[in-house]
């Protein structure tokens, strides 16, 4: 497959993820940006109703997205919570790289996590190729220098993480707009007070910063599984409806 092909195919799988990216996409994000500053908001205002209410808020709007998506949206959106969820309880509950205010798992968390995958989505669609290249080269001098001062060597294994992602995934576009978005989004949550990054991660022993600089790859990687599943899904799920066509014509 030369380059040219392999753009083609990137583009097709960022393109399936979302049936209709084209109607409404600026009004959808700027929904989902008032839903997670808003929210993040909330819940750092109120110490114990912020949450609940943010709880409720944020599963009223990603219901809602649910409900009025095509089949493939919905699968992926499904997926994403899925793996949002058990994401959240390995790295904040068992690993301990980062703790909530409350020291839970907020349940607005997940499909929060969902919600900022479909901005990505929204906003890679439209992004330019060059982007693939220009985030990883951007950072890349910043990465090497908290390395370099024990500031952050966590985050350089986290930005040779992200560099596979962005080498081997089906969507790179995907990959390196959520680079962006998550990092802008800890330092708003980090800022407010949401959530805590552990200044030395548990079990490796290395410096991190408040939040990682390279903290958007945990979220590249989510993204990462949940375009692999539903490729894997779009296959089966067709030779399952052949089956079924089959079946009852005989």
């Amino acid at each position: 497959m030369n380059a040219e092909s392999r753009t083609l195919h990137r583009r097709h799988d960022l393109g399936t993820l979302f049936e209709r990216t084209g109607r409404g996409a600026a009004a959808k994000s700027l929904l989902i940006v008032v839903a997670i500053s808003g929210g993040l908001l909330l819940d750092q205002t109120l110490p114990f109703w912020g949450q609940v209410l943010t709880n409720v808020a944020v599963w009223a709007l990603f219901l809602h997205w649910l409900r009025a998506a095509g089949s493939r949206e919905r699968v992926t959106l499904t997926v994403c919570v899925f793996y949002a969820t058990l994401g959240e309880i390995f790295l904040a509950l068992a690993w301990g790289l980062y703790e909530y205010r409350l020291g839970n798992v907020p349940l607005f968390v997940p499909p929060g996590h969902a919600l900022l995958f479909a901005l990505g989505a929204l906003l890679a669609a439209r992004a330019r190729e060059w982007i693939v290249w220009f985030i990883p080269a951007a950072v890349a001098p910043f990465v090497c220098v908290l390395a370099l001062w024990d500031a952050d060597t966590f985050g350089a294994l986290l930005f040779a993480l992200f560099l596979l992602c962005l080498r081997f995934g089906r969507a790179p576009r995907l990959y390196a707009v959520m680079f962006v978005l998550a990092l802008a989004m800890e330092l708003y949550g980090t800022w407010l007070g949401n959530w805590t990054w552990s200044r030395t991660v548990p079990w490796l022993g290395l410096s991190t910063l408040n939040p990682p600089l390279a903290a958007g790859v945990f979220y590249c990687v989510l993204d990462l599984l949940v375009v692999a599943t539903v490729a894997r899904r779009g296959p089966r799920a067709r030779a399952a409806a052949i089956s079924t066509e089959r079946a009852s014509a005989a």
